[in-house]
């Protein structure tokens, strides 16, 4: 008996059964080998839709600003204009008038006077971070005019007022160095001292101011608002104005005047007709902070008495009576009206005439000092009335004062002396 094969199959059998499982091997390696390369090609479907809608995006959002940029172009693009008319030639010119007196005598005065008015400008030294050397910083400016040919400038003290540096600024555009020589803060007057070529400076023409009249023409040369050699015209509105300084000090005599300043005139000339100084542009009553139609000189008359001084003294030296004075403050509270005198200088006018400060008396008693009432005339309330009174004085001057002791009243001469 034939034994049978050790799988149970027939030969013919078992070698077609070989050839299904090869064929179906060989299609299971091509399908794994064509998903493979699908994989390794072909982005997901989902991403290939985002990436073309952001590409849509894009070409929309280029395509909207070359249209946009197109019609503005077409906007800012003059109209085309198609003239077929006559030729248009220039107009003719008309003869120029012949300037009035009036005129070519405000123009002569400019072209004078310019030359003395100069541009200030006040620097700061700064600091910064990144280096020890300090840096010179704008912080305000000016104007002014040249006193002498010795190359002093007289300005406004706030316009130098805070300055680690200082330059001045002539009619040739050329700048130089300042030096501060004086300043008189109670009348916001300072002078400064350039080192300038002698044929430059042209000292300004002085006035007087105590002849001025209400309605008579005035002119102010300067720089408003950094806007070099500026002139503008007006008239003296008023006289005997008061005005404070930055000090707090009244300064008396002012010119009022409706001829325009603004900041950077500060410091410039007041002019009359004919080109003279009649005072020095200080203030301006302005709600706005720009000129208002209301202008403040200091008097020439003032600037020309304190000017030599700073330029001798480097300040202001005062008449004075010899004495030192109890604060307002504290007279208000003891009711007293005058100024009451603190102390008396040994050996000065007001020791001489017999006048009395604050003093000790029998049992510990302090008697309070002479309450002055009044200078040569002249009611004096306040610790200010006194010294602007005093201010209208010299050194060397004969006065009569008023005053008051354990109330009874008697008047007293003396003459005033130098003070600091």
């Amino acid at each position: 008996m034939a034994s049978a094969n050790s799988c149970g199959l027939a030969p013919a059998k078992r070698e077609k059964k070989r050839s299904d499982d090869d064929a179906r091997e060989a299609f299971l390696v091509e399908k794994h080998d064509a998903e493979e390369g699908m994989n390794r090609t072909s982005p997901p479907l989902r991403r290939d839709g985002r990436s073309r809608v952001g590409w849509i995006f894009v070409l929309f959002a280029l395509a909207a600003l070359a249209l946009w940029l197109s019609s503005k172009a077409d906007r800012e693009r003059p109209p085309e204009v198609s003239y077929a008319g006559p030729e248009a030639p220039p107009r003719t010119v008309s003869e120029p008038p012949t300037l009035g007196s009036d005129e070519l005598a405000t123009i002569a005065v400019f072209e004078q006077a310019s030359k003395s008015v100069v541009f200030i400008v006040n620097r700061a030294l700064r600091r910064n971070f990144f280096s020890l050397n300090p840096v010179e910083v704008p912080q305000g400016a000016g104007s002014g005019f040249i006193w002498d040919r010795m190359g002093h400038v007289v300005t406004n003290f706030h316009v130098v007022y805070g300055a680690g540096a200082i330059a001045v600024v002539l009619g040739e555009k050329n700048e130089y160095e300042a030096r501060l020589v004086g300043v008189a803060p109670d009348h916001d007057l300072a002078v400064l001292r350039i080192q300038a070529p002698n044929e430059v400076l042209h000292p300004i023409s002085i006035g007087s101011a105590h002849d001025l009249r209400v309605g008579q023409k005035a002119l102010a040369i300067g720089n408003p608002f950094g806007l070099d050699y500026t002139l503008t015209t007006g008239v003296v509105s008023a006289i005997g104005r008061t005005i404070k300084s930055m000090t707090g000090r009244t300064i008396e005599g002012v010119i009022q005047t409706d001829a325009a300043t603004n900041p950077g005139n500060s410091g410039g000339p007041l002019l009359d007709s004919t080109g003279r100084l009649i005072g020095v542009n200080t203030q301006i009553f302005s709600p706005s902070g720009a000129f208002a139609g209301i202008g403040f000189a200091v008097p020439v008359d003032m600037v020309n008495r304190i000017v030599p001084q700073l330029i001798k003294h480097g300040k202001v030296i005062r008449p004075g009576l010899g004495i030192t004075v109890i604060p307002d403050t504290i007279a208000a509270r003891w009711r007293v009206q005058g100024v009451v005198i603190r102390e008396v200088a040994p050996e000065g006018p007001a020791a001489r005439a017999g006048l009395k400060g604050v003093r000790s008396a029998r049992g510990g008693q302090v008697l309070q000092g002479d309450v002055v009432t009044a200078l040569d005339g002249d009611a004096v309330r306040i610790v200010d009335d006194l010294l602007t009174i005093l201010d209208r004085h010299k050194v060397g001057d004969q006065v009569t004062v008023e005053v008051v002791r354990e109330g009874k009243s008697h008047t007293v001469s003396l003459t005033l002396q130098a003070v600091e």
